[in-house]
């Protein structure tokens, strides 16, 4: 055991990646694994969402596209429009985000799970953490999309 592992919280260890060679940190309780080192206080959160791509996305396709030609003008108003929606009741995240949602949590109904600081991207994080349980959030810009965001744990 390293002297870094001695000082990780109980269930975690450090691994190599093998695809960069960087060591990451892999709690062998839950099979979780993070770039940054685990302290005991890390507060995590749970949120589900919908993403809309655009052509400018980091990768613009997804499960219900094989090619996204949407500008990111139009991936904004169709996540405002389903904003709009899921705010006045017509529909709840889970379902819209099932049908609608560019990423592949689609299939469960937008849930990402626990996750905690570092395993995001830094705009998505920031804006989860931001939330109260149950807040739906304003559109938030990463480099996958553009998402809609409702924090549930």
């Amino acid at each position: 055991m390293s002297d870094e592992e001695g000082s990780l919280p109980e269930g975690w260890v450090v691994r190599q990646s093998r695809s960069t060679g960087k060591d990451y940190y892999f709690n062998t309780i839950t099979r979780q694994s993070q770039w940054e080192a685990p302290s005991e206080t890390v507060h995590k959160v749970r949120a589900s969402h919908l993403l809309v791509k655009h052509i400018e996305s980091r990768r613009p396709s997804s499960w219900r596209q094989e090619e996204i030609t949407r500008s990111k003008e139009e991936a904004l108003q169709l996540i405002e429009e389903y904003r709009k929606r899921i705010s006045s009741n017509e529909i709840d995240l889970a379902e819209l985000a099932s049908q609608m949602s560019d990423c592949s949590s689609a299939r469960n109904d937008g849930d990402l799970g626990w996750f905690g600081p570092g395993q995001m991207q830094k705009p998505f994080e920031d804006a989860t953490y931001a939330l109260e349980v149950g807040e739906l959030s304003e559109p938030v810009f990463t480099d996958s999309g553009i998402h809609i965001i409702l924090r549930t744990g």
